[in-house]
């Protein structure tokens, strides 16, 4: 058993930072917002709440709720420029800090790449550490599925990506901190798994978590000692 004060070493010792995006960098779940702009905001909503409970397949989940949205591209665009999503508060700070330290920091999404490259941009993460499902679309911009061959459109998704990153960089010691049961289940291959509950509380996190927090500051905190 891991003391607390030796995550903490280990979380201010670490290589690579991996956070999640919907509820933790920022403070929305993208597909909820993607589903109020098309007209199926509760129904996709419920689906979401026992996709991150782990209560149904996160593929068979994904696939259910955009089934139900068919988001068109101009619908996606429309989502960023007049919706854009909220950064959680401290976020900003954390990352700046960790890249001031020399950490890779990494955004991983069950969410879609070109909202999650857009929350990239405005914490200066390069898009080339994004991982996240990519929507397709016909020529004339409907909704035509999904990338089912990224890794993060399955469930065990994160931790596929958290394996191929240390075995591309080298990586010893890689930090997951995320809201979901997504997250939590991608420790290991992460050698530290922080929940995080500043948006939203997930019970099932919250109970099995080792380091459970709800403000980005306390991180920060850790990292100033």
């Amino acid at each position: 058993m891991v003391s607390h004060s030796e995550l903490r070493k280990l979380f201010c010792s670490a290589d690579a930072v991996c956070f999640d995006v919907d509820s933790t960098v920022i403070q929305e779940e993208g597909i909820d917002e993607l589903a109020k702009i098309c007209g199926v905001a509760d129904a996709v909503s419920e689906m979401t709440k026992r996709a991150m409970g782990g209560a149904v397949p996160f593929r068979a989940a994904l696939t259910e709720r955009l089934a139900l949205i068919q988001p068109s591209r101009e619908q996606v665009q429309r989502l960023i420029a007049e919706h854009p999503p909220h950064l959680t508060p401290g976020i900003r700070e954390l990352v700046s800090r960790l890249q001031e330290r020399n950490v890779q920091v990494f955004l991983i999404s069950g969410g879609f790449r070109s909202i999650v490259e857009h929350v990239a941009s405005k914490l200066n993460i390069p898009s080339t550490n994004v991982f996240a499902n990519r929507l397709k679309f016909y020529f004339n911009g409907e909704y035509a599925g999904f990338d089912e061959t990224q890794p993060t459109a399955e469930s065990g998704g994160k931790g596929k990506v958290i394996k191929l990153l240390k075995e591309k960089f080298h990586f010893k010691k890689i930090v997951m901190i995320g809201d979901g049961a997504t997250d939590m289940e991608a420790c290991p291959p992460a050698d530290v798994f922080i929940g995080f509950g500043g948006n939203v509380i997930r019970q099932q996190v919250k109970d099995n978590a080792k380091w459970y927090i709800t403000d980005f500051v306390e991180l920060l905190g850790e990292l100033e000692q």
